[in-house]
């Protein structure tokens, strides 16, 4: 059976195509290489083994590309001036970001690999749920990625600082830092014979924070009981509103309400609450200071032992008297 005749027009295109993939390939060979993690040449030097991380000027990185809210953080507050080159979009965001004046200094990526490339980034840092696809394809492209995980922990805290001042041989500058966040909280603790308030989480939804959170962490360095862990709740978990009102917390956490209001929130302001308000104080929470492990997490400690010590009786002037402002959150203790 003689073959259909070709579609008219199918050969140039496909010519073009083919040519448009040369031409990509003849301009990323162009560019120069990326870093390489591969083994060095054999060298004296090498043959004796690599030297500590930050021993050597050479190896401190000169052009950072961080892609998480976190690690942005971290970078900022301890890399060096010119050091820092992209962080993300995340880090201009006042809601998320406690450093988010800082970020404007940065050029700003939205984690794709393209961007990233373009950068020709000497260290690339990214948390360990960071858009895998583009660490995946910067690893393959011979591209140092160094991941952090989320810090669930003071101690997960100071680790990420040393870590992150390992790595941009700042070493002195990470430790400051730590000793820093130390100080905070023990200035922040509560005397061992001090009454220890219960505390509830109440975020949009229903949700909360139990056991194995940052946020009880916070929570729990401030002198406070957390009402989601002691109801045996893990990590991010729901707290329905008949356990919250019969748990009778004495402090009730909120979040700074988003504007517009979102259905999620109508929960917070539910009249159910009114009640638990009349007995319990309120404090609304900057959200940004719980979202990531630094010293400045401290301030959130800080603002919720100023909330005990009034509970206690040490300062109840500085308590909110209306209850619908602690719900809104009107009031806030972590400024």
């Amino acid at each position: 059976m003689p073959r259909p005749p070709a579609r008219p027009g199918r050969a140039p295109r496909l010519a073009t195509i083919l040519a448009g993939a040369a031409a990509l390939a003849g301009t990323f060979a162009a560019l120069p290489a990326a870093p390489r993690s591969g083994p060095a040449p054999e060298t004296a030097e090498a043959a004796a083994g690599p030297a500590p991380l930050g021993t050597r000027e050479e190896t401190a990185p000169q052009r950072v590309v961080s892609m998480n809210l976190c690690t942005d953080q971290l970078a900022m507050l301890l890399a060096a001036p010119g050091q820092l080159h992209s962080v993300s979009y995340m880090a201009a965001d006042p809601r998320a970001s406690v450093l988010h004046a800082r970020a404007g200094a940065y050029e700003a990526n939205h984690g794709r690999a393209e961007e990233i490339f373009l950068m020709r980034p000497d260290l690339v840092i990214a948390g360990t749920y960071t858009t895998r696809e583009t660490v995946a394809m910067l690893r393959r492209l011979g591209f140092r990625v160094e991941e952090f995980a989320p810090e669930a922990t003071f101690a997960d805290i100071r680790a990420n600082l040393r870590r992150m001042g390992a790595l941009l041989d700042r070493a002195p500058q990470a430790e400051a830092l730590v000793a820093e966040l130390d100080a905070r909280l023990e200035a922040a603790r509560a005397a061992p014979a001090e009454a220890r308030p219960l505390a509830a989480l109440r975020y949009a939804g229903s949700w909360s924070s139990g056991a194995g959170t940052l946020a009880h962490e916070i929570v729990s360095a401030a002198g406070l009981r957390n009402l989601a862990a002691e109801l045996d709740l893990a990590g991010m978990a729901r707290l329905p509103l008949e356990r919250l009102v019969m748990g009778a917390p004495e402090l009730l956490i909120t979040g700074r309400p988003f504007s517009p209001p979102s259905l999620a929130e109508q929960t917070v302001r539910h009249p159910a609450i009114d009640p638990l308000l009349s007995r319990a104080a309120g404090a609304a929470i900057s959200d940004s200071r719980w979202v990531c492990g630094a010293p400045f997490t401290a301030g959130a400690v800080e603002a919720l032992a100023r909330a005990r010590r009034a509970l206690t009786g040490v300062d109840r002037a500085s308590l909110p008297s209306d209850p619908a402002a602690s719900v809104a959150g009107l009031r806030e203790f972590a400024r």
